[in-house]
């Protein structure tokens, strides 16, 4: 069917034929906004959360319209069986979007190896089961777009946080790789780096920290204050930009989400390209 949408709401209207999409993280935070944002303009959503309880209220507002399934992404077994479940109930899948994930708060001295892993265990092997799960599915649709929710901590770092960054540079580079290899098959591949939003993301459930030392007490109250005095996005103000990339025939690889990240990451290159070039005839005697 033809497109159309309202102007001022960006909701599509009845014509439209709905996409359906496949969520993690939906309980709260970006995931429930993006959920409840694609229901209300009439999609289809497979909504998925390590409580089915945190997301049941779906059900009773979006009726068939929703499948709420509980979902542990680091349960690759049930990551399997859920996305097929999810395929098998709307008949396809359209967007597959990552979002689910959590900080961890350390010094990079203070992070033992479990904590590590398990981050790496939520941010990394679980979107990555999600997808090894879609891909198939996507490949015989000959379609499809997968996102993933990334930060504009993909491209910067910060202290006290710097593995939950390390996980999405991680993220971003499997990203970009993907995107060349299934561009083949008719799929898109575009990576969501949200900036600094007022999310229930600084929450317990998102933040987990590893035992501190003394040591470094200060300087992480001296860090958290900074980070209380960003200036934080209205996450609703988000969905518009995600139906724009999900709705384009050639979406883009990266988006930013906030006004703030470009002029950031703008100035790390310049740093960073200024360095490389500093050190150009180190780098080319070094060839051999």
């Amino acid at each position: 069917m033809m497109e159309s949408q309202n102007e001022n709401t960006g909701l599509r209207s009845a014509v439209t034929t709905p996409k359906v999409w496949f969520i993690t993280g939906t309980s709260r935070g970006f995931g429930r906004v993006w959920t409840e944002a694609a229901l209300s303009r009439g999609d289809k959503v497979a909504a998925t959360a390590r409580k089915l309880e945190s997301i049941a209220d779906l059900n009773e507002k979006y009726g068939e319209n929703v499948l709420t399934l509980e979902l542990d992404v680091t349960n690759r077994e049930q990551v399997r069986a859920t996305v097929a479940q999810a395929h098998a109930h709307f008949g396809r899948l359209d967007v597959v979007l990552n979002n689910a994930g959590y900080s961890l708060v350390a010094t990079i001295e203070e992070a033992s190896a479990d904590d590590i892993r398990a981050l790496y265990e939520t941010n990394i092997l679980g979107p990555v089961a999600v997808i090894q799960a879609a891909l198939p599915l996507l490949r015989e649709q000959g379609s499809g777009h997968i996102l993933g929710t990334s930060s504009n901590l993909g491209h910067v770092t910060l202290p006290v946080i710097g593995y939950y960054a390390s996980s999405k540079w991680a993220f971003e580079a499997i990203h970009e790789s993907l995107a060349a290899e299934i561009e083949q098959f008719g799929i898109h591949v575009t990576i969501i780096e949200p900036g600094a939003y007022a999310t229930e993301f600084g929450s317990q459930e998102s933040l987990k920290f590893s035992q501190g030392l003394d040591i470094y007490g200060h300087y992480k109250q001296e860090f958290f204050g900074t980070l209380r005095g960003l200036e934080r996005g209205n996450p609703n103000a988000t969905p518009e930009a995600l139906f724009k990339i999900v709705d384009a025939p050639q979406p883009p690889l990266r988006v930013f989400l906030g006004s703030h990240n470009l002029p950031g990451v703008r100035k790390v290159y310049a740093e960073r390209l200024a360095t490389w070039e500093a050190w150009e005839a180190v780098s080319i005697a070094a060839q051999g």
